[in-house]
């Protein structure tokens, strides 16, 4: 059941090309990006949630990090329209739902043990920073560091010819394409691309159309030292 598991691996996944696989819950449905074990363990996937949908409460032993792509995403605690960022923290456990339906990015199992903080972003009421470079702004969404690994989660917004510097990413990025087109040496990239850069890696991304994309910086090195500590000898 594992699937592109070797975080030591660049992995690019047009995501809109996939079928879906139904999950264990009438009327959700999955396509998945990378998944240790067929119902626990890691788990980075698409989710989508037809209208009247729901899933039986479960627990997160290691956390669950939600952004919902489209529709409302809802559960006892509230309802989380498109554009929301979600962390659900290690021991946390929720029943999830959609009465209008919904599609979600969903990474399970990821947190770093000291992560604890609850976090419900709602990104449309959020401003933006100026980044590195013109053209380029920066929403931060998420922080955290232990043990000498340090995480973050942000939105960038691209404007029409904005180009980055080439740079390497230590603890590695993944990149999930929200609207427009990415770029860089390697491909173009559309809306519902994800993109997966090892540690260590090295680009130099531009968007000839503007783009907006989700990036996670710092934690595949710590995942791919996980993966490798459970491989057999």
């Amino acid at each position: 059941m594992m699937l592109n598991m070797d975080r030591s691996q660049r992995l690019v996944i047009d995501t809109d090309a996939m079928e879906w696989q139904p999950s264990p819950a009438a009327g959700v449905n999955r396509k998945p990006l990378e998944r240790e074990a067929a119902e626990s363990g890691q788990v980075t996937s698409v989710v989508e949630y037809l209208p009247g949908s729901q899933f039986a409460s479960h627990l997160h032993p290691m956390g669950e990090e939600i952004m919902v792509l489209d529709g409302v995403f809802e559960d006892e605690n509230g309802r989380y329209p498109a554009g929301t960022y979600l962390r659900n923290p290690p021991g946390s456990q929720h029943a999830p739902a959609s009465r209008e339906g919904c599609r979600l990015l969903v990474k399970l199992n990821m947190f770093q043990s000291q992560d604890q903080a609850p976090v419900r972003i709602d990104t449309a009421q959020q401003g933006w920073l100026p980044g590195l470079v013109d053209g380029l702004s920066v929403m931060p969404l998420h922080q955290f560091a232990q043990d000498g690994f340090s995480e973050q989660v942000a939105l960038v917004r691209w404007q029409p010819g904005t180009r980055f510097n080439p740079h390497s990413h230590f603890g590695g990025e993944e990149i999930f394409v929200l609207e427009g087109r990415f770029e860089d040496e390697f491909g173009a990239y559309p809306a519902g691309t994800w993109i997966r850069n090892p540690d260590n890696s090295r680009h130099q991304p531009f968007s000839e159309q503007g783009c907006l994309i989700l990036v996670k910086t710092g934690h595949l090195a710590r995942l791919q030292g996980v993966y490798q500590t459970c491989q057999p000898s």
